[in-house]
């Protein structure tokens, strides 16, 4: 496996930075937008992303136990409120897409704990890391890349 080199032209690197910004803004809290992220790059096999958002999220106070049990936040109880199961749910749905829509019952239980804004904010957090695991893993970027 060789790393690409170049990743993305400067311009496209810039509006999906942005995107990525404005989105994690919008969900008003960088701990549960650090957990949104992780799960999609789970799902993608992202290795870099990974490396980069797992620190973030511990920069954000995320608690280990979370980070252990993500990839299997439906069997893990009480570590995940019901507003970061939500999150969750509709992450692992945007990302999948496997029935080629969002179930209406993902939307409708994220629709309870999100208010309009925050809820195309948080879509818009899925689109976005989405957009960014494909092209590191089409780039087979390796982890370690980024320092806090």
């Amino acid at each position: 496996m060789t790393a690409r080199t170049r990743l993305l032209d400067p311009a496209v690197g810039r509006a999906l930075s942005a995107l990525s910004k404005a989105a994690k803004q919008g969900v008003g809290d960088p701990a549960l937008a650090e957990l949104v992220v992780i799960r999609a790059s789970q799902l993608n096999h992202c290795a870099f992303c990974l490396d980069m958002h797992l620190a973030i999220a511990r920069e954000y106070g995320v608690s280990e136990k979370q980070l252990d049990l993500l990839a299997a936040w439906e069997e893990a109880g009480d570590v995940f409120d019901e507003r970061e199961r939500a999150a969750l749910a509709l992450t692992e749905a945007v990302t999948v897409l496997t029935a080629g829509f969002v179930p209406d019952e993902v939307y409708e239980q994220a629709a309870k704990h999100f208010d309009e804004a925050e809820l195309a904010h948080l879509a818009g957090l899925v689109v976005a890391i989405n957009n960014w695991n494909r092209v590191m893993v089409s780039r087979r970027i390796p982890p370690g890349g980024y320092t806090p």
